[in-house]
């Protein structure tokens, strides 16, 4: 099987480095038409949609079938088949993908796409793993006896922190002691509230707390734009679940299998990781887009962010405190099952976004903010939602005859249209609890969980005995209050 994998690598870094060559010269090709067109004005909207079309040729429908094939074997394989995908998700993952990215290249002829999307995996495997490798390095200890309250405070607490270090760095800072704080009566429904309110719907206050905020962030949307329309319905969905979750925690009556002398402190090791983790969390706002002295690398999809956090990814490992690593049973497998899960993900997903956009174009002046709070959200659940905050984001703009890439559209579109705005926004953030592939830390609790020794419910029994009846009549009173009836 590891000669599979690297036949395929192999050949596929072939193409992908004829296709970022062919990529780049018609970047640059492109660019000369443009410029061409301004001294020909007649001809300019012409040679641009010639060039918008070129790059957009939407695929058959029969390519969303290796995403659905993908998602299936990740519900299905640890089930039936477990053995089997234990060892082989790894080649399936890139089987599936690399087949569906040589449609891209070699029949489709489309580089954009796919590098751009390649892109974007770069930067959420780079930002994951280094968060990661830093927050293992970080020892969190504290010595109190497990309790209902006291796990709402820390859950609460968490959903804070979300918003500041975003919700794979909270994430990855407080799953183990969370774990640790629980031993002895820990249930399943302990880590599906940790991932509903802290991997996800707590850090919908900020663009550093989400990716699909930070996207809107760097398209032009104000900083304190989402806080300021948002924090209501967060503070209530919050409450909501964090009430829910104690209803459940009451009735666990197991009892910690921990000494009952409690000194109430808390330990901290690992100072040194804090600076790594500010590392990333700086290295997040080095983009082009953000700071113009930045040099852009493209059609290269890395970037010097990129550089940065997988440079912490080495330097936070080989500093870290060893007792810290040691006290948090530091393993690399849950980061290496989410890099190659989700490069298949990503890549398979691509004709089902490209498809989904189109039809959002399409219909795009018949939606209403609740269709759009919907859309974003339902499909967030089961595809990457960063790609579908960014195509419905698109989407909304289009309704209403802005332009998404122009700045001063966009501080209209936020002024004017901020019920679209808002509901694109909770949909993408909060729906990403619906399964464990909505959001990249929901994957890597979820692991880091069963590394401790805790058995997690399957794809299908986290939906249908936790999200579907816990998150959607949550999300439905959003609806309903927000949204129902209204744009």
């Amino acid at each position: 099987m590891k000669n599979l994998l690297f036949v395929v690598l192999f050949v596929f870094s072939a193409v992908l480095i004829t296709s970022t060559k062919n990529y780049a010269q018609e970047v640059q090709h492109n660019k000369v038409v443009q410029e061409q067109t301004v001294e020909h004005s007649g001809t300019n909207a012409t040679e641009e949609n010639a060039v918008e079309e070129e790059h957009h040729v939407l695929p058959s429908a029969y390519m969303v079938i290796p995403f659905v094939v993908l998602l299936l074997m990740i519900a299905t394989g640890p089930l039936f088949y477990q053995h089997f995908w234990e060892k082989n998700y790894p080649a399936v993952s890139l089987v599936l993908g690399v087949f569906v990215a040589g449609y891209y290249l070699l029949y489709l002829k489309d580089f954009h796409d796919f590098i751009h999307t390649t892109a974007e995996y770069i930067s959420f495997i780079a930002l994951l793993s280094s968060l990661f490798v830093a927050s293992g390095g970080i020892l969190i200890k504290i010595d109190r006896k497990s309790t209902p309250m006291l796990n709402v405070v820390l859950l609460f607490i968490g959903a804070i922190l979300s918003n500041f270090i975003g919700t794979t760095g909270a994430s990855m800072v407080l799953i183990r002691p969370y774990l640790r704080v629980n031993k002895g009566r820990l249930k399943p429904y302990h880590v599906i509230f940790f991932i509903f309110l802290i991997s996800n719907i707590g850090g919908a206050l900020t663009p550093i707390g989400d990716p699909p905020l930070f996207m809107g962030y760097l398209k032009g949307v104000s900083f304190f734009w989402v806080i300021e329309h948002i924090w209501y319905a967060w503070l209530g969905v919050v409450v909501l679940i964090l009430a829910i979750f104690y209803l459940y925690d009451v009735r666990n009556k197991e009892v910690a299998e921990v000494s009952q002398n409690f000194s109430g402190k808390v330990e901290f090791r690992g100072m040194r990781s804090i600076g790594f983790l500010i590392i990333i969390l700086l290295a997040v706002f080095i983009d082009p887009n953000v700071m113009p002295w930045v040099p852009n690398l493209m059609p290269f999809p890395i970037g010097i962010r990129e550089m940065i956090m997988f440079a912490v990814v080495y330097f936070s490992y080989k500093y870290a405190d060893k007792e810290a690593l040691k006290g948090n049973e530091f393993e690399w497998e849950p980061i290496r099952e989410v890099a190659w899960l989700f490069i298949g993900i990503f890549w398979t997903m691509i004709p089902a976004l490209q498809l989904i956009a189109h039809e959002a174009h399409v219909y795009g002046p018949q939606l209403d903010a609740g269709f759009f709070y919907w859309a974003t959200g339902s499909l967030s659940g089961v595809l990457d939602n960063t790609p579908t905050y960014v195509n419905f984001f698109s989407a909304a703009f289009g309704k209403f005859g802005l332009d998404p890439g122009n700045l001063q559209h966009v501080l209209i579109f936020e002024e004017k249209h901020a019920l679209y705005l808002e509901a694109i926004s909770m949909g993408a953030v909060f729906f990403g609890a619906m399964t464990y592939i909505g959001n990249g830390p929901n994957f890597m609790v979820k692991s880091i969980t069963e590394s401790y020794g805790l058995k997690m419910p399957s794809f299908f029994a986290y939906v249908y005995k936790y999200s579907l009846i816990i998150l959607i009549p949550v999300f439905t009173l959003v609806w309903y209050v927000l949204f129902y009836g209204k744009g």
